[in-house]
């Protein structure tokens, strides 16, 4: 019989950080060394962040990006000084967070909620589209930014959304990121001159 190297509480810390995307065993176990080490108010706080997450957090009905649970929509939708007729159209919410840190753009966002992978089992009626196209007659778009990531599946993404709306016959003007994002970037760790650059040469379609 094994016997057991650790106890089994930090064990399963470490087992739980471990399924976390792009943490690997000896980060885990890392981590769960450094939350034993210190105060036990640090693992609370970090406890009840986590429970809030589930509890304080949903999906704006209108945008899809992260709003708080008392909000009816996002502030970056209803917020009258945001230009309603260009739509910067993002794979997640967290794609807002950075081209919003480029301070360079003033209209409002479409979380599609993914991007087109056959291989994951994602196809476009798994993604947020029909709002879209609700979205673009509500609003009297004019200019709709394909901004998914320059990856393939990024790419699918646009061409899709290109085709579909030009199939559909929708008046509506259709632009990409251009220059500065490198394939494979995804738009989170891209940085804010980098952003601000491709948002300065986004070209159409």
């Amino acid at each position: 019989m094994a016997k057991q190297l650790l106890p089994a509480a930090l064990s399963a810390l470490i087992d739980e950080l471990g399924r976390l995307p792009g943490v690997g065993a000896r980060t885990a176990e890392r981590y769960a060394y450094y939350v034993l080490k210190s105060e036990p108010r640090l693992g609370e706080q970090l406890a009840k962040s986590i429970e809030k997450v589930h509890s304080q957090v949903k999906q704006c009905p209108v945008t899809f990006a992260l709003i708080d649970a008392d909000d009816d929509v996002s502030n970056l939708y209803s917020d009258p000084d945001r230009d309603k007729t260009i739509i910067a159209v993002v794979e997640e919410p967290l794609d807002i967070v950075a081209i919003e840190r480029t301070g360079n753009y003033n209209g409002t966002y479409h979380v599609l909620g993914g991007a087109i992978s056959p291989i994951d089992g994602v196809g476009p009626e798994q993604l947020h589209i029909p709002e879209l196209l609700e979205r673009i007659a509500t609003d009297s778009v004019k200019e709709l930014i394909i901004a998914t990531n320059a990856s393939v599946e990024g790419e699918s993404t646009a061409l899709f959304l290109q085709r579909f709306i030009n199939e559909k016959g929708i008046d509506v003007a259709m632009t990409r990121l251009a220059r500065g994002i490198p394939v494979g970037v995804d738009l989170e760790y891209a940085d804010q001159i980098t952003l601000s650059h491709a948002l300065e040469g986004r070209r159409s379609l």
